[in-house]
């Protein structure tokens, strides 16, 4: 297996994606080819002990980086020999099973959108991230890959969302929810009371109802659904939050002598619930809708998120993820536009 990885994606630059690489080509039987700059890549593989480029990395030399603060669209359009245009020509050109960035997550979707196309039917790609809750992981989308959105396209995020789950988690029939300021239906903004008439009539999808921001770690629904916007402020104030108990409880731990051996005593406990809270692990959110196997990863990775993103690509080529992603997805929208919805 080959995977694309933008060498230059994210606020850190090459030596995450460059650190990454190397590690995943000794663990995970793959083949990384580094999109980006040929000479800053080798100078960053020599910086690694690498005077020769190592078995299983191959490099694709292009001019241009896109800017991460920069209109995506203007972008890709006055860059086209950029690593993001140039690796996801080659995952449509078949010489690449996958694509992975952390670099301008609007550019990713404008390039994934012009060089590797959609699922039939599929109006926009949303960005989909597990979600840790009580029960598990609920999936979020869409988490910014659209600002505006209309009720068709948050059915149609449900529809891939529960594609993802069925196929991802194995859950048969996913429970899926729209993302709210109450359970009742007469509450939310114009997007969400004329969205819910549609997801209530449609036989596609297990509509369970509205829920609040309070109820997602609750685990009660499996696809949690709302416009990009929302969906992204929801990620990073969830990712702040996160960060902030843990150093809070660290300074508890570190206050007296109690409170340190009680840690020892739980540092497994501990441990366990850091993993599972911590983005890191999955390193990647893919972008649901497009063609292909594309991973978006944060914009602050470190090599070990990166290192999981290039991890969770390869289950997804092994398991023929798009494939059946895609039956499931055109299937589904097929039915939908029979229901006349």
């Amino acid at each position: 297996m080959n995977i694309a990885l933008d060498a230059h994606g994210g606020d850190f630059g090459l030596k995450p994606n460059i650190e990454a690489a190397l590690k995943a080509i000794k663990d995970l039987d793959v083949e990384i080819t580094l999109v980006g700059k040929r000479k800053e890549i080798l100078q960053e593989l020599n910086y690694h002990g690498y005077t020769n480029i190592p078995h299983g990395i191959h490099i694709l030399d292009c001019k241009d980086v896109i800017d991460m603060g920069k209109e995506a669209v203007e972008e890709c359009k006055t860059k086209p020999d950029s690593s993001i245009m140039v690796g996801t020509r080659l995952l449509s050109q078949s010489k690449a099973d996958a694509f992975l960035s952390a670099g301008n997550s609007g550019a990713i979707m404008v390039a994934s959108l012009l060089n590797i196309g959609r699922i039939k039917g599929v109006l926009r790609p949303a960005i989909a991230i597990p979600f840790p809750t009580e029960n598990g992981y609920s999936l979020l989308l869409d988490a910014g890959a659209n600002m505006d959105s209309k009720p068709l396209h948050l059915l149609q995020f449900a529809i891939m969302g529960s594609a993802y789950m069925k196929n991802w988690y194995n859950i048969e029939n996913p429970k899926v929810s729209i993302l709210s300021i109450g359970e009742e239906e007469t509450k939310g903004n114009s997007l969400i009371l004329e969205s819910i008439p549609l997801f209530k009539s449609c036989n596609i999808i297990n509509y369970i109802g509205t829920i609040e921001g309070r109820d997602i770690p609750k685990g009660i629904t499996d696809v949690i659904v709302c416009d990009g916007f929302i969906g992204n402020v929801v990620l990073k104030l969830s990712e702040g939050l996160t960060r902030s108990m843990l150093v809070a409880i660290k300074k508890e731990i570190g206050k007296n002598i109690i409170n340190k051996v009680g840690a020892l005593l739980l540092k497994k406990v501990f441990k366990k619930i850091k993993k599972m809270t911590n983005p890191e692990e999955f390193g990647g959110a893919p972008l649901l809708g497009i063609n292909g196997i594309v991973l978006i990863a944060h914009g602050r990775s470190s090599w070990y998120a990166i290192y999981n993103a290039i991890r969770n690509a390869k289950i997804m080529w092994e398991k023929k993820f798009i494939e059946r992603m895609r039956k499931d997805i055109e299937t589904s929208i097929e039915n939908m536009q029979l229901e006349g919805v």
